[in-house]
């Protein structure tokens, strides 16, 4: 099963707009995605990434001020300000997806011969 965990790595802000200081005027967001399968020795790790910005206008009605902002706030207003949260889940899924199963592989060309190199056989070292 995905884990897909969504943070907000920066905060672009404005010092004053209007009688507000201190407001966000671009947030840098990122999706990340990660899977584990197997276990023990045969235990692989996938994972898979998605990054944007979402500028916002300046704010009108109800302001929060910058020390009072949450991570979970923020986000909001990425995703009522343009950010498709499905569109980019789905992406980081579907990247995860590919690596575990992937779409197109390269496999060596038919016409070029093998080469198998021959396995040494390693003795006891006489003792020094």
């Amino acid at each position: 099963m995905h884990t897909l965990s969504w943070i907000i790595e920066r905060l672009l802000v404005k010092p004053t707009e209007g009688s507000n200081p201190d407001v966000v005027i671009t947030a840098d967001w990122r999706c990340n995605g990660t899977e584990t399968t197997g276990t023990g020795d045969g235990e692989k790790s996938y994972s898979g990434t998605c990054y944007g910005s979402c500028s916002f206008s300046p704010p009108s009605g109800e302001f929060t001020p910058y020390p009072d902002l949450t991570q979970e706030q923020v986000l909001n207003w990425c995703y009522e300000n343009g950010v498709d949260q499905a569109a980019i889940e789905a992406n980081v899924t579907q990247q995860i997806e590919n690596q575990i199963d992937p779409p197109i592989v390269t496999l060596p060309l038919p016409w070029v011969p093998v080469v198998v190199a021959p396995i040494e056989t390693v003795t006891d070292a006489p003792a020094a």
